[in-house]
């Protein structure tokens, strides 16, 4: 097919030169011209034709195999996202196909138009699981039409699902392997298999997109176009500190928030990120890589009879002592079926295997225990220090909700940390984190973190617009850098924050900073609700219930909605009281006033941070 103005981005002069040389060249000469113009548009080829590529290794560049029908250079990509990983792997996605010059679509799921699914040819599908196996907020919606009878045939799609997951919930990835099986029910082709990524992800998410572009490219027969796209993956993935090379923060401030008498230790922790260049904005949050309980540590080795001394050797080839890996290397204080399966191969108890063979007995046992239980309740097992690599994970990074504004406490940054103790099975149980943080962590002390950005929970743009803030014990964290960063910024918008905890005098959170920027505006309504100064229990939603009506008045007059803490509890509570609010001012059903919540949510005006 000849080329003209009409069916090309070419000059007519420019159609003259490409139309009079292309009948001219072999089936060798275009594989050539091909991987040049691919080095060439990477900025490697300099000089003369002959000093980028020798004469004599022309023949070496051959292209591999083309199929019948090429895959059209489109991509379309869809996150579903909670906390932002996927919608940051949804970039990385992009940017690598982008530089293969595939025209890339990028979209949050609630953002993407369903009708656009009869156009797609590629489909990239990245989503995390939350709670117990479901989507996350800004997923119900796409997940929700994919699954009804609206759904069309995706014949014509090839795709892949990248699910991300924590493997020590029950339901591990199970929004992704959802989205894989109805994509395979709607008669989609799968062109890469669905990887399901833990909290360490990094390593699995890289090889699924390095997967996805190469199988693109080879279907598109571009033969240099693969080691353009590396170049790019590299400088796409290339991040300062991560999960894997965070920052060493020093703590210059450790404080418990809580007043004496206080059935409760929360910890506000301040860093310094002086040198390390990293910046935040409110509603992002830090990941602290923790250590293990030196205690606990000490009994696991002992009850596998082991010495300390004996030597494991990391998957990144590090050489640790087994006190030091189990401190600061892996998780040794959450089980799961996939763990307990793990361990199989190093059974001798019968009534281990038993255990392993009922998923109910396992979801059941694995519920608040610890990899010590499981060696005294069903050692012993020929599991040896030279396994522990093949068999533990990473001991992962625990989020927390930023509490400060980097323009208010430049080169800092403020955490709010409950402590977690509790007993169960006949022992005391640590939070690790949060025993690591207030019990361990002292001031001068270093701890590693990395900050992980989270797009969908931020201020609006405009500083005139109000926001109403609901937060109860350390979900209040996110707000006070919010109300930080307003007054910062100076704005005018209106503020209403709900808090709650349970008794007012030992357990008000931050009550001098709301106290003072009510006195000086920044604050304009503060409602509390403190559960245990009274003889009925009071919540943050019954405060909702109380001011309807003003509420209402505020979320019509555009006012964005907050939500952070509790998700099981606390989060539906509030939800359910927002339906009943608006349902009761608007005088519409609770399906109306479902819909109504979701359209707030659409536009983000309805964001929340639960956990």
């Amino acid at each position: 097919m000849q080329l003209l103005i009409t069916n090309s981005p070419f000059s007519e002069e420019q159609l003259q030169h490409i139309n009079a040389l292309l009948p001219t060249l072999t089936e060798s000469q275009i594989h050539w011209l091909s991987g040049y113009l691919a080095f060439y548009r990477a900025g490697n080829v300099q000089g003369s034709v002959q000093a980028a590529i020798p004469a004599e290794g022309i023949t070496a560049i051959s292209a591999p195999a083309v199929e019948a029908v090429q895959i059209p250079k489109e991509a379309t990509i869809v996150f579903g996202s909670q906390t932002g990983n996927a919608q940051r792997l949804a970039g990385r996605l992009a940017d690598r196909l982008k530089a293969d010059g595939f025209d890339v679509t990028v979209s949050a799921m609630n953002k993407f138009k369903t009708n656009d699914l009869k156009k797609a040819v590629n489909l990239f599908v990245l989503v995390s699981t939350h709670g117990e196996g479901d989507p996350p907020d800004n997923a119900v919606s796409f997940y929700e039409f994919l699954h009804s009878k609206r759904a069309p045939e995706l014949k014509h799609v090839k795709y892949s699902v990248l699910a991300l997951g924590d493997t020590s919930y029950e339901f591990f990835c199970k929004t992704g392997q959802d989205f894989d099986q109805r994509l395979n029910e709607l008669g989609a082709e799968k062109l890469v298999d669905r990887a399901d990524c833990d909290v360490d992800y990094e390593e699995t998410a890289s090889a699924w997109i390095n997967a996805v572009a190469e199988k693109l490219n080879q279907a598109q027969a571009a033969p240099a176009v693969q080691a353009v796209s590396a170049v790019a993956d590299a400088t796409a993935s290339s991040v300062v500190y991560t999960r894997n090379q965070p920052f060493q923060a020093e703590v210059i401030e450790s404080i418990n928030l809580n007043g004496r008498g206080s059935d409760r230790e929360t910890r506000h922790l301040e860093l310094s990120l002086e040198g390390s260049g990293i910046t935040y904005e409110p509603g992002d949050a830090v990941g602290i890589v923790p250590h293990n309980d030196p205690q606990l540590v000490k009994e696991l080795i002992e009850a596998l009879g082991w010495k300390a001394s004996e030597q494991v050797t990391t998957k990144d080839g590090v050489s640790l002592t087994i006190e030091e890996a189990f401190s600061t290397e892996y998780e040794i204080t959450v089980l799961s079926k996939t763990l307990l399966e793990k361990f199989e191969p190093f059974a001798k108890n019968d009534k281990f295997k038993k255990l392993l063979a009922d998923s109910n007995e396992v979801r059941a046992y694995v519920k608040g225990r610890d990899l010590l239980d499981l060696v005294e309740d069903f050692g012993p097992f020929t599991w040896q220090p030279s396994d522990v690599a093949g068999v533990l994970r990473k001991i992962p990074a625990r989020l927390y909700s930023i509490a400060s504004s980097l323009n208010a406490h430049p080169d800092e940054v403020h955490l709010t940390i409950r402590k977690v103790q509790y007993e169960t099975h006949g022992r005391e149980r640590n939070g690790v984190c949060s025993v690591y943080a207030s019990e361990r962590l002292e001031i001068g002390d270093r701890v590693s973190v990395f900050v992980q950005s989270n797009p969908n929970f931020k201020l609006p743009a405009s500083h005139e617009t109000p926001v109403i803030m609901i937060g109860p014990g350390t979900g209040v964290a996110p707000f006070r850098a919010f109300m930080e960063e307003r007054e910062e910024q100076g704005a005018s918008g209106k503020s209403w924050l709900f808090f709650g905890d349970r008794h007012y005098v030992t357990d008000f959170l931050y009550q001098t900073d709301w106290q003072r920027m009510l006195n000086e505006g920044a604050l304009t309504k503060l409602e509390v609700a403190f559960s245990r100064d009274t003889e009925q229990k009071v919540y943050v939603q019954h405060r909702l219930l109380e001011h309807a009506a003003e509420l209402y008045t505020w979320i019509e007059e555009g006012a964005h909605l907050y939500i952070c803490g509790d998700e099981k509890h606390m989060a539906h509570d509030v939800h359910k009281a927002l339906l009943q609010i608006i349902q009761e001012q608007r005088g519409v059903s609770e399906e109306a006033a479902a819909a109504y919540l979701q359209e707030l949510q659409d536009a983000g005006r309805y964001q929340r941070d639960v956990y």
